[in-house]
């Protein structure tokens, strides 16, 4: 992922003048606000100084306000190119709006359990992982019920299973 912010001049865009430029979003604040001064002081109008975010690219399934925060859009793009997709859906899953930007990796670590290519596979990882299975006799083993033992985790509300692209992304909700 390449995530970008299309930002716009208002003093343009108010006088009918379409006069913007696509920036690479993961960059430092200081390197945003650097690139949007830029911007606006070559403005077509004169004393420009008032911007908006019009459109963005690469954020996954991360929407972003005409008027960011430019610390979280910073940090968002960092995490999106280091771990993909995987963010993208957490964040919107687990409500990423409301976690502090300086958190967003460390929960985002703590809660991803990695992608799967089924609930079950991923109930059969717990289980092998774990040891939980280890009590049971070989024979006994192949009784288990990985499709409701998955289904057990999702409802007892501590994992969360978002299916993407023919896979399944799996959250802890704690």
């Amino acid at each position: 992922m390449n995530p970008k912010i299309y930002v716009a001049c208002l003093a343009s865009y108010n006088n009918g003048k379409l006069y913007g430029k696509w920036i690479d979003a993961n960059q430092d604040v200081d390197a945003l606000q650097v690139e949007i001064s830029v911007l606006l002081k070559a403005s077509p109008e004169p004393f420009a100084e008032e911007w908006a975010v019009h459109d963005y690219e690469d954020f996954g399934e991360i929407h972003l306000s005409e008027w960011p925060d430019l610390a979280r859009v910073s940090a968002l793009a960092g995490l999106l190119e280091e771990h993909g997709e995987a963010f993208s859906l957490w964040y919107c899953n687990q409500d990423g709006n409301n976690i502090d930007v300086d958190q967003l990796e460390d929960i985002f670590q703590e809660q991803n359990n990695g992608i799967f290519e089924s609930k079950e596979a991923f109930a059969d990882y717990i289980l092998e992982s774990t040891g939980m299975l280890d009590a049971l006799p070989e024979w006994a083993k192949i009784y288990f019920n990985y499709e409701a033992y998955a289904r057990d985790l999702e409802l007892s509300g501590d994992y969360s299973f978002i299916r993407h692209a023919s896979q399944i992304y799996v959250f802890s909700n704690h």
